[in-house]
């Protein structure tokens, strides 16, 4: 068990809360158990390990009777193997914006990250959501953008100008259809942090 202040919990939590439950995303941690971490994200990804700190995770499907056709549910990742084809690494500052623009909606969003009063606020939450990982972190995504550079900056795109390998399912279940989505992977000695942003209607 890792040993870390309550108010590191609380300060985490808060800012998972703000910057995160007011939109269709995933945030959840698991520890590392594999030297090939993709096995560690898999295992976040199909909820069959806890929060090695018990902390807050976001998962609106958690109960979702979709995940009866779906375990996985809305996720359906490829193998562990294939992971280096579908995920880029990022700079530190980058995974950053990548977080914070996960508070846009993909379709309907009225006020970007970029455009608002809050942007350093926002900036700041997800600041505070990767600082759990520690500075030796890494990060990865599947945006395709950072195929060709580390530091795709992802609060002048938006989520509407942001392109990704797809980790989700295309079943359409309980009439929402899943088409867009933006990943976020923390990792490092003792964690790995998933965090997923989806488009649906």
């Amino acid at each position: 068990m890792l040993n870390v202040p309550s108010s590191s919990r609380s300060s985490w939590e808060a800012a998972a809360l703000r910057l995160l439950d007011d939109s269709y995303n995933f945030a959840a941690t698991g520890p590392r158990l594999h030297e090939d971490w993709a096995h560690d994200v898999l295992a976040v990804l199909h909820r069959s390990v806890p929060d090695p700190r018990g902390w807050v995770r976001l998962d609106w499907d958690r109960e979702n009777t979709a995940r009866h056709t779906v375990p996985d549910y809305p996720f359906d990742p490829p193998a562990a193997s294939e992971f280096p084809k579908w995920l880029y690494p990022l700079e530190a500052e980058a995974a950053v914006a990548a977080l914070a623009v996960m508070t846009e909606e993909w379709q309907a969003e009225f006020s970007p990250v970029r455009s608002r009063p809050d942007r350093d606020a926002v900036l700041a939450d997800a600041r505070t959501l990767l600082d759990r990982y520690g500075p030796t972190a890494s990060y990865w995504t599947n945006a395709t953008a950072a195929a060709s550079d580390p530091a795709p900056d992802f609060v002048a795109a938006g989520l509407q100008g942001t392109e990704s390998h797809l980790f989700l399912t295309g079943e359409y279940i309980n009439g929402l259809d899943l088409f867009d989505d933006l990943g976020l992977i923390a990792v490092n000695d003792g964690e790995v942090g998933v965090f997923w942003s989806f488009g649906a209607y």
